[in-house]
This record gives C-alpha cells, structure tokens and sequence, in this order.
C-alpha cells in the first residue's frame, strides 16, 4: 500500500471574535459589551453552566470554558441581595472567563456588563433557549477543535457515497473526477482535500478556501468547475466513506478477485475500507467507480454479492447432486432474441 498516514493536526484556541461572527446567524449573538475581549482565547470545546460558583464553591470551576448563564443563573441572581449579588459576579469575573453567553433573551443590567467591561470579558446574548445553545454552541466548539488533516486526492460524490480518489501523482485521479462531473455526479475538492474527524467515527471532506472547485488538468491547465458545469456539478462538505487507490497494473502484483478481503485504511483513527483498483490504458475507470459506489450502497443495505455467492457455492458444493458449470436456466423456450 503505497498510502502514507497523513499528518494530523488539531487547533489550539480560537478567538471570542471568530466566534461571534461565525454565529451571528446560527446563534443569534448580540454582543452587550462592545467589542471587548475579542481577542480573548477559548482553548476548551466544552461549554460551563457556573451555578455552583455563583454561590460560592469554586474547588472545580473550569473557568477556561465558555460560560453559559441561562435562566437558573439569571433567576438566582435576581433573588439575591445586593451584596450577594455583587459577590457572586466579583467571584466569576476575578476568573480569567473567555466570555459568557446570556441564553433566553435574559435581560443584563449595568452592573453586570460593568464588572465584564473592567475585567476585558466580553458578554454575549443570544435568544436561544439554554439547552438549544448548549447544543449549537458545543457542535461549533466541537468542529473546530476537531482532529484534521490534509490528503492529495480527489473527493467526489457518487450516488451520494463520499469517494476519496488516491494514488500517485499524475495517475489521473483529477481525470477521472471530471470524467465523473460530467456524468452528473459532484465534485467536493480536487489535489488537496481537508478533512475533518466529526464525533467518533465520521470523517467530513472538503477542499480548501483557496482552491474550492477549480481543478487542474494536465496539459489543458485549470478549469473552474463551478463556472463549467453549474452549481449542481459541485458540493461544499461530504462524508468520506470509501477509499479508492488507483495503481498501475503489474502483472506480478496479486489482487482482490471476489471482495472478501476486507481490506481498509485508518484517516484520522478511523477505519474506512479502501479498494484498489489497478488501471491501465482502454480501462473504463469511471464506470468502476460508479460500481463500487453502488456496491458499498448494497452493503450498506445489507447486501453483499461477494458473500451471496460464497452462500451459493457452499450450498451447490454440499448438494453434491449438482454441477457447478450447469446452465442456469433448464429450459431455452422459443425466444432467441
């Protein structure tokens, strides 16, 4: 297998601006205290509901996080006295907080933006129920805090399985990915294809801010597919979901005759199964991919040919009454078309 393990990277902290201005619109974030704190720094994808610390216990306050102040928060401190009160947000403020998020349109008083203001915390407010918040919010910080990597390959949707094209370089996987656009299937990314290791076990493809969709064909140059074939020839992100190395064929080289072998390649710590497919002039690489994409769709489904047809050699090998080159009908009736 000529694949190298590629090199995985993970970002260290993103700023509370990028942040806002990623959720602007998926949060609905407003910002109660100007631009302050923007270039604060969150390193933890989790988030951190303070209920604890506002009345007083900070052994474990992970003060690193986001905070979240939801309406168990905002009613305990209404209720409290003045002093309490003031006690409570010198005690969360004294902590280097990257920021706090005022979920339900809770309404924040003076006091309160005061005290962020003079310790540089921004306070975010967004109209989002807690639990809804939490959930946006932890699925961005998730995202971004993600294991990633750099493959050369090309990606491409076919029948809606995330195909991952590899091999040397000039093999023609940019060829083939064209070949597949023009048959009505997507491309994703083209030579360099970022991806991104989303929950346990789901790797999300996409291509690069500065590439995109343009791909570059040996000895006509580069072609913008978007601009070519229209937005249907083209998708932003995509699960990937099937390895395919493209070899040339050697005559020496042993390879998979029935598809048993369940043979795979690990991206990012996840198991993804791979094909090789050896190619030569005359071979029709394109219409292979589409098979293997309709193949794995079987399997997928619960159907795998390779095992079907063990199931049957088995069963006619054991029957003993029946020859393995028998015709597969008994009877050639009067159609000889």
């Amino acid at each position: 297998m000529s694949f190298k393990k590629p090199k995985e990277t993970t970002k260290q902290s993103i700023s509370v601006g990028f942040l806002v201005e990623s959720n602007k619109t998926r949060l609905r974030l407003t910002t109660l205290t100007g631009d302050t704190g923007f270039n604060k720094e969150i390193k933890d994808k989790n988030v951190h509901r303070p209920q604890l610390v506002l009345a007083g216990y900070v052994q474990l306050f992970r003060f690193d996080r986001v905070q979240i102040f939801g309406n168990t928060e905002m009613r305990y401190l209404e209720q409290c006295t003045p002093e309490q009160r003031e006690n409570a947000l010198k005690t969360i403020f004294s902590f280097d907080v990257p920021c706090v998020v005022v979920t339900n349109g809770n309404p924040v008083d003076a006091r309160f933006t005061e005290l962020a203001t003079e310790r540089g915390i921004p306070v975010l407010q967004t109209p989002l129920e807690t639990t809804k918040c939490i959930y946006f919010l932890s699925d961005f910080l998730d995202d971004q805090f993600s294991p990633q990597t750099v493959v050369h390959g090309s990606f491409v949707d076919v029948y809606g399985v995330g195909l991952l094209l590899i091999g040397r370089s000039g093999i023609g996987k940019s060829e083939i990915a064209l070949d597949l656009v023009e048959r009505g299937h997507r491309l994703v990314a083209d030579d360099v294809v970022m991806i991104t290791r989303k929950g346990e076990g789901i790797l999300m493809g996409s291509g690069t801010d500065l590439v995109k969709h343009f791909m570059e064909i040996r000895g006509l140059g580069l072609i913008d597919v978007r601009s070519m074939f229209g937005i249907r020839a083209i998708r932003f992100q995509k699960r990937v979901e099937l390895v395919i190395e493209l070899m040339e064929w050697r005559p020496d080289q042993e390879y998979t005759r029935t598809g048993l072998d369940d043979e795979g390649i690990p991206i990012l710590d996840v198991h993804l199964p791979r094909v090789e497919l050896p190619i030569f002039p005359g071979k029709n690489v394109t219409v292979i991919c589409e098979v293997i994409a309709l193949n794995y769709l079987l399997k997928h489904y619960g159907y795998d040919a390779a095992k079907e047809f063990t199931k049957r050699l088995e069963a006619v090998i054991t029957e003993k009454t029946k020859h393995i080159g028998e015709r597969a009908i008994d009877y050639f009736e009067h159609d000889f078309e």
